[in-house]
């Protein structure tokens, strides 16, 4: 299982998010994460994603975005990819979270579920999200279906 990897691209439009979700929820099963962990996963990877519908792209669904799941012996990385304008990283902390209203809490919890956070700088244009979650990897078997 070392090294396998899905890659999917999607239009930017949220009703294409439950593809994503859905596969997100099966490549952390198949890591071997337990249901809650497997949910936390979903929901932040649909955050990242909802993020370069609403940030990136400002709700244009004619673009398209990529989101790639490696599967490694020790580690799960998910790696969002965009073409939209390079994200300004000072505006990335996630609003105060004595703010108690709906929304801005996604960079929060990402950082909260993932061990790693970051923009690849390399990437000339767009964005490259990585999204790495260290894995336990004692109780895979019963996961390889």
């Amino acid at each position: 299982m070392t090294g396998d990897i899905v890659s999917v691209t999607v239009p930017s439009h949220p009703r294409y998010l439950c593809v994503i979700r859905d596969i997100t929820a099966r490549m952390a099963d198949i890591c071997g994460m337990d249901q809650a962990t497997v949910d936390q996963v979903k929901l932040a990877v649909d955050e990242a994603c909802s993020n370069v519908i609403k940030h990136a792209y400002k709700g244009d669904t004619t673009k398209t975005f990529s989101v790639i799941f490696r599967i490694r012996e020790k580690e799960f990385e998910v790696v969002i990819d965009d073409s939209g304008p390079k994200a300004d990283l000072s505006c990335l902390r996630g609003r105060d979270l004595d703010d108690i209203r709906p929304g801005g809490l996604g960079v929060h919890f990402i950082k909260r579920v993932f061990d790693s956070f970051a923009f690849d700088k390399r990437k000339r244009t767009g964005n490259r999200l990585r999204l790495i979650k260290r894995l336990d990897r004692g109780n895979e078997d019963h996961h390889n279906q």
